[in-house]
This record gives C-alpha cells, structure tokens and sequence, in this order.
C-alpha cells in the first residue's frame, strides 16, 4: 500500500460525480440513495486506490482477477469494502474469483454457470452474479443475447447462484437509452431488481432508466491508458 498523500483532484471528481447521480435522481423522482456508484480501478496505481478509499467509496469495480489480487490482497480490511467483477471470467479463474469477489457481474454462459456453483460449493455459500446481457447482439462483446436471458436465469437460480440482477455494456454508436430500456424489460420479468448499467459516458441516461448500479472509470479518475478495452466505464 503506498504511502503517498492521496490526490485531491480525484475526491473532486468523487464529488462532481456524486452530485451528478443525486440529481439525475432528482430529474428521474427517485431517491439518490438507490443508486449505487462503483468506482472502476482498472489499470489504475496505488495512489488513485488511496484517494477514492479517502474519498469515502467502498464499491469497486475490477476487470481482471489477477490485477484486482494485486490491487486489493492488502486492502480488504477497507471497512464495508466491496469489489465486483464488471469483466470477462475465464472459467480457470473462477475460484479466484469466488474467493476475491463479492458479486460478479458478467455471467454469460451456461458453462460459467456450472464452474460458478461447483465453487460455491466448495467455499460454503451460493456466489452473487449479475447475468451480463448483450443488448446490442455485438460479436466482438461478451454477453448472452437478449433471447437467451430469461434461460440462463432461470439456470443459474436452478444451479444455487444467488442471480441479483443484469448488467449491460450499451453499443459505442447506438443511443443507449433503447438497451437500457431493454435490460430494465428484461429484468422485471424475470423479478430482478439490480441494474447495473451507465457508465461514464452515459449514466445519467441509465438513472432514468432505472440502473441501481452505475460503472464510472474515467469520469473519476481520468482518461485510463490506451489499448484497455473500452467496456466497462
């Protein structure tokens, strides 16, 4: 853990942010306290990690197993400390993940479903996911399509997951507003009550829309190093 004065730029950019959510909260008529902003720290250094824990924030998002290890092994007595996976999960990572993770929000295929039980299997409690829906049928994205939602639902609540919710990751070129809506569809008849989806870009769009969860990378911290996917904040 570094020893570095955290940057005060980045508690501004906490509260530029926070202030934007209570009044997209406020614009939409719900109360600000439902939703939640997790903080994406990939490929962000020690001194970011400091500030926004300084800053108060205690839900984090992470895109990789191994980098969120080096990232939080020697954070997790953070008080009230939450870390979810908004990333791709390599079946070979899953026990990583399990272990490391409080939620994972990007189960996308009946073969995770499967490695995600037999792991909470072993550690004694049912793992919490999010199912990362493909609004946008894009190839080039992890996701299941919009028609095999409810199915893959459906089998993780039969495997033993704990299903909260869905997560989307709306297409760069299209008005995200139209997936929004369509998770939020998606999610009311399968009875889920988690949204997360917005994200730098684009969450006072999903607060209207009903997102409970908002991703923000950049807005928070600023521009991330080039050659990241730009999937996640």
């Amino acid at each position: 853990m570094t020893s570095s004065s955290p940057d005060p730029s980045i508690a501004s950019s906490f509260d530029a942010v926070r202030r934007k959510i209570a009044r997209a909260c406020r614009i939409a008529g719900r109360d600000p306290a439902t939703v939640i902003l997790t903080a994406v720290t990939k490929t962000q250094p020690d001194v970011a990690l400091e500030a926004a824990l300084a800053a108060g924030q205690r839900v984090f998002g992470e895109n990789r197993v191994q980098e969120a290890q080096g990232h939080w092994s020697g954070r997790r007595d953070a008080p009230g400390l939450e870390l979810r996976l908004i990333g791709p999960l390599q079946t070979n990572k899953v026990a990583d993940a399990v272990a490391l993770f409080e939620v994972i929000e990007t189960l996308d295929r009946p073969k995770l479903v499967e490695a995600l039980a037999t792991e909470g299997a072993k550690a004694g409690r049912a793992p919490r996911v999010l199912v990362q829906v493909n609004t946008g049928a894009e190839p080039q994205k992890a996701g299941v399509p919009p028609e095999e939602a409810d199915a893959l639902v459906a089998q993780a609540r039969a495997a033993g997951l704990t299903v909260e919710g869905l997560m989307c990751i709306p297409p760069a070129d299209e008005a995200p507003g139209i997936h929004f809506a369509l998770l939020r569809k998606i999610a009311r008849r399968n009875g889920l009550d988690v949204l997360s989806m917005g994200m730098s870009g684009d969450y006072e769009v999903a607060i209207r829309f009903g997102a409970t969860h908002v991703r923000i990378g950049s807005a928070l911290f600023g521009e991330r190093n080039r050659g990241e996917t730009p999937s996640v904040d």
